[in-house]
């Protein structure tokens, strides 16, 4: 399956019929609050499965933050298959923690005090493009501060900021150069 930028994979409450799989491009997990602002739960890259749910239903919506392509398998079906076969059972039961180390990883995260460190974890997690710690940010600025809690405004001035105290080298629009560790 193939979605272009910014369409919803599934909605939240809608029926959790199947799991995906990342062939390419970034998917984003998010919530509505009740004033209407976004908060991102997760980001997926290439190789990720998303779309475990507990129950019937999705409690989260997928929207591609990128234009990407999918795989998608019947939950039901995948379930016959991993009581059938145990090393697809244990690769199930392996992205499910995966799943609770992200859900841990971002919540230590946003428990951070300063936008700075927030930005440069974020940052830190990318993967490297080649020599000399260059990153891609395959994300907008407005999905990264609904990933990290902050304003559009609040990552643009810190970022500039991090680039002014030579932490980062901003190359492109999405692309950076880590500096130092912080």
């Amino acid at each position: 399956m193939t979605f272009p930028r910014n369409r919803v994979i599934f909605c939240e409450r809608d029926p959790a019929v199947y799991l995906y799989k990342v062939v390419s491009g970034v998917v984003r997990t998010c919530r509505f609050l009740a004033d209407g602002r976004r908060q991102i739960d997760s980001f997926h890259f290439k190789a990720d499965i998303f779309g475990l749910a507990a129950g019937s239903e999705h409690h989260l919506f997928a929207e591609a933050a990128t234009h990407c392509e999918l795989i998608a398998v019947k939950r039901q079906a995948l379930a016959v298959a991993a009581a059938q076969r145990a090393e697809l059972a244990v690769a199930m039961f392996d992205a499910a923690t995966d799943e609770l180390r992200r859900v841990s990883d971002h919540v230590s995260l946003l428990g951070r005090t300063s936008a700075a460190e927030r930005i440069m974890s974020y940052l830190r997690t990318l993967p490297t493009e080649r020599v000399g710690d260059m990153r891609a940010i395959p994300i907008s600025r407005q999905d990264m501060a609904d990933y990290l809690g902050l304003t559009i405004e609040t990552v643009s001035r810190t970022m500039t900021q991090l680039e002014e105290t030579g932490l980062i080298e901003i190359v492109a629009t999405r692309q950076v150069r880590l500096r130092s560790m912080m």
